[in-house]
């Protein structure tokens, strides 16, 4: 029998990745044009979990070679972690698409 390697799943929303770094979600791929950064900006418990009440959702240029504040391509804030994956999801695929 062949030997099976285990891959690591990766969680993805709508056919892309996200990835999580303390309060910072990155959504899309670091090898495509652009990607979405969500930060969750304050939170709430909420019986056993903790709820995102202030999450900011930034569409970003991938590209090294220009300053970070010139890679913010639009930006918005919103009250709950499923309204700002809502508008993360329709603003990565209409930068994906136009080209």
């Amino acid at each position: 029998m062949p030997a099976v390697k285990d891959k690591k799943k990766t969680l993805e929303y709508k056919g892309h990745p996200l990835r999580r770094k303390d309060n910072t979600i990155y959504y899309g791929k670091m090898t495509d044009k652009h990607i979405i950064v969500l930060e969750i900006l304050e939170s709430k418990d909420f019986e056993d979990m903790t709820l995102a009440t202030k999450v900011a959702v930034q569409l970003q240029l991938t590209e090294t070679d220009i300053r970070s504040r010139d890679k913010i391509l639009k930006k918005s804030e919103k009250s709950n972690f499923y309204e700002a994956m809502d508008v993360a999801a329709v603003w990565l695929n209409r930068a994906l698409s136009s080209k």
